[in-house]
């Protein structure tokens, strides 16, 4: 069953943009972070997932080599509409979910718990998740370290989005910086320079005389 749009569809997809994190190359930061969640939750598959426009696309995944979906057959496409985290003991029993590709194929999903990865904001970008392909139960234990590391990757994608901001407010101040020594530079030229004649001025002979008396 395809899962209904989030009420801030719009505002939550312009926010995952700005993150800039779909389509990047594998890191190790995520990667612990979901080597962490199949430890504690026991769990053969884990992912970290980010719910585009029309795809689910893995930034991070442990114990599958896929690395994108159809946002239609997405278990997270469900999980980001729920501020808490989405359990599906046996996915083989849920009408949304009995015949869907990922259950029925490859990777054989029987369970699935997916906490939702949401913004300071509250736009839900995606899921940190575990799967397995049996039935199966998390503890109460299980599923708070699970929203802690949900919390984790979040932490991370916040350091990344302001490491960016900070490298183009450096890159802005320098540009400033560089065109005021430009206008700076014209400024002076113009102050010693006859406007018709393009000559050299009174005002350059005053400052020539001046440095010659210094010197």
């Amino acid at each position: 069953m395809k899962a209904a749009l989030p009420i801030n569809e719009k505002l939550r997809l312009e926010a995952l943009r700005n993150y800039k994190i779909l389509d990047t190359l594998p890191e190790d930061s995520y990667d612990d972070i979901i080597l962490l969640a199949t430890e504690i939750c026991g769990t053969p598959m884990a992912a970290m997932s980010l719910i585009d426009n029309t795809r689910q696309w893995f930034k991070s995944k442990k114990g599958f080599t896929i690395s994108e979906t159809s946002r239609d057959v997405a278990f997270c496409a469900h999980a980001i509409l729920k501020t808490d985290i989405t359990v599906i003991n046996d996915a083989q029993a849920d009408e949304r979910f009995a015949d869907n590709p990922l259950v029925t194929g490859e990777p054989g999903i029987r369970f699935y718990a997916g906490a939702p990865l949401v913004t300071p904001r509250g736009e839900a970008l995606g899921t940190l998740c575990v799967i397995d392909q049996v039935q199966r139960e998390l503890s109460e234990k299980q599923l708070k370290s699970l929203h802690a590391l949900s919390r984790q990757v979040m932490a991370q994608l916040e350091l990344r989005r302001l490491f960016r901001l900070q490298e183009k407010n450096q890159k802005m101040l320098k540009d400033y910086h560089d065109e005021l020594e430009r206008a700076n530079a014209l400024l002076q030229k113009q102050s010693v320079t006859d406007d018709v004649t393009g000559f050299n001025n009174t005002r350059y002979l005053h400052r020539y005389l001046d440095l010659s008396l210094i010197h």
